[in-house]
């Protein structure tokens, strides 16, 4: 959410004044910047490109003008001077937005691992050739290239950071759970002060009454519904304080379990023991941390990339193989070749999964109201081997380049499952926290025989655990080993029908 982060001293017993006066608010011309990690890291790697661009340029000027008898000692001397740039420690939050649109902090965090490496340069010239006014030479030259090269990179750069598209992107969307003095004034310093860092996506009662003093934007349902078709990365309870304080906020986290957001609570709701809860800053507010979305904007970016280029690459592969099983469905029964079923997807929504047709067309079952059983008189002559070595799951590699699924994730399931009588999100309440991910072709759960027909709340609890493991011990090579498993265990599992 913000850049500044640990833990809260003693000293913040009461709220500070949310909103600055106009005469400080004209000061400070972006007053709450924040680190995306997103937008961090690519500036990295074009910086990286360029000076390494900027080198091979350098390395060609100075074996044609400055060394045109010495050729030993360029090479090593041009290397060594980009992987100083590349290592020397810089300042992170130099490329905050929107403060990294600054020609001044572009400067401050560009100039010192540059003038390092031109140093860097120099010395290993003047070790590896006699000529010290030829080393000064390249050096110059050296950094002047990479210079020209950052200039241009970081003038593209701001200006597509200017951008109102691009800005909309970068905005980091705030929701406030609450009413009262400290609720309004955080609404006020999102709405009127937060620049363009922050913008405010609605003020939403703590109950089911909305409050007559003042206009609303909803209930904490009508939240959890908006939350699932617009983007929203924050949601901050600043309720007034009471007695039950602290029941109530756990039962409004209770209740904000589905939504995939950070939650924060305000100061003056926690005390004792939950002061240890780590600490964010907004402006000079302080808020504690009571919920983060489980995987970090870097390691969504990773994963997409994986599945991606993976899906991709196996529908190639498969092609051929793909077209034969269309044929042998065609063949056996009369209808499709692939059948849509609605899921639910990362964070409770609804999209359309695509499976090999492996019943009769009419006794499937869209809504899935009876789950498949073993030796289901439904399911075709073929479709009882697509089912029983997973081939039937093969056309979801469509839904992972969609970018609805993952290939790895916890399986999805149609809106009316039931598992003892109830609904899925009614048999356990932990169900919800695997809309945090997106679902996937293949999980944690599948490869340890937790698959099949949901009978019992039990059979349910089995699958939720194995799914939340996943999501806290994600790593890319974790979702590398299930994969490799699934190959191995999965497609000749006795649990398939």
């Amino acid at each position: 959410m913000v850049i500044d982060s640990g833990y809260v001293a003693s000293e913040i017993e009461a709220a500070q004044p949310l909103v600055e006066t106009p005469v400080i608010r004209q000061l400070l011309r972006e007053p709450y910047p924040y680190l995306h990690s997103v937008l961090a890291m690519s500036i990295r790697c074009l910086d990286a490109i360029c000076v390494a661009s900027g080198t091979m340029g350098a390395d060609w000027f100075e074996k044609t003008h400055i060394a045109h008898s010495i050729k030993t000692g360029t090479d090593a001397a041009d290397l060594v001077a980009v992987l100083v740039f590349c290592l020397f420690p810089k300042k992170s939050k130099l490329l905050a937005f929107p403060k990294i649109r600054r020609a001044k902090a572009q400067f401050r965090y560009l100039i010192t691992p540059v003038v390092a490496g031109c140093v860097a340069h120099f010395c290993l010239s003047t070790i590896l050739m006699p000529d010290s006014a030829v080393s000064l030479k390249m050096a110059a030259a050296w950094m002047v290239a990479v210079c020209v090269a950052l200039s241009v990179e970081r003038a593209i750069v701001t200006f597509f950071l200017h951008q109102p598209g691009v800005v909309s992107k970068l905005r980091r969307r705030v929701a406030i759970v609450g009413t009262g003095a400290v609720a309004t004034d955080l609404v006020n310093r999102l709405s009127l002060d937060a620049g363009q860092a922050y913008s405010l996506f609605g003020n939403f009662a703590d109950n089911t009454r909305h409050d007559s003093g003042r206009k609303l934007d909803g209930t904490l349902d009508d939240l959890i519904h908006r939350s699932r078709r617009e983007s929203l990365h924050a949601i901050i309870l600043a309720f007034p304080e009471a007695g039950d304080a602290e029941a109530k906020v756990r039962n409004v986290a209770l209740a904000l379990k589905p939504v995939l957001s950070d939650i924060y609570v305000t100061p003056n709701l926690v005390s004792g023991f939950d002061r240890v809860l780590p600490c964010e800053f907004l402006g000079e507010n302080a808020v504690f941390v009571i919920q983060r979305r489980p995987l970090s904007d870097i390691q969504l970016v990773e994963k997409a990339i994986v599945d991606f280029s993976l899906a991709f690459c196996v529908s190639i592969f498969l092609l051929p193989f793909l077209i034969g099983v269309a044929l042998a469905i065609k063949l056996d029964s009369k209808g499709p070749v692939f059948f849509r079923q609605p899921r639910t997807g990362k964070n409770g929504r609804e999209f359309m999964v695509y499976k090999f047709r492996s019943m009769h067309t009419d006794m499937s079952d869209l809504m899935a109201a009876r789950q498949t059983s073993r030796d289901d008189p439904r399911v075709t002559r073929i479709g009882k081997w697509l089912r029983r070595l997973s081939i039937d799951e093969v056309p979801q590699l469509l839904n992972v380049l969609r970018g609805e699924m993952s290939l790895v994730g916890p399986r999805p399931h149609a809106p009316h499952t039931r598992a003892g009588g109830l609904l899925l999100d009614d048999a356990l309440a932990e169900y919800v926290l695997r809309y945090h991910v997106k679902p996937g072709i293949t999980g944690w759960a599948q490869i340890n025989g937790a698959r099949g027909e949901l009978v019992t709340i039990d059979d349910l609890k089995k699958r939720v655990a194995y799914d939340l493991d996943y999501i806290r011990r994600w790593s890319l090579v974790f979702d590398f080993r299930i994969m490799i498993l699934t190959i191995v265990r999965e497609v000749f599992s006795r649990h398939a029908f």
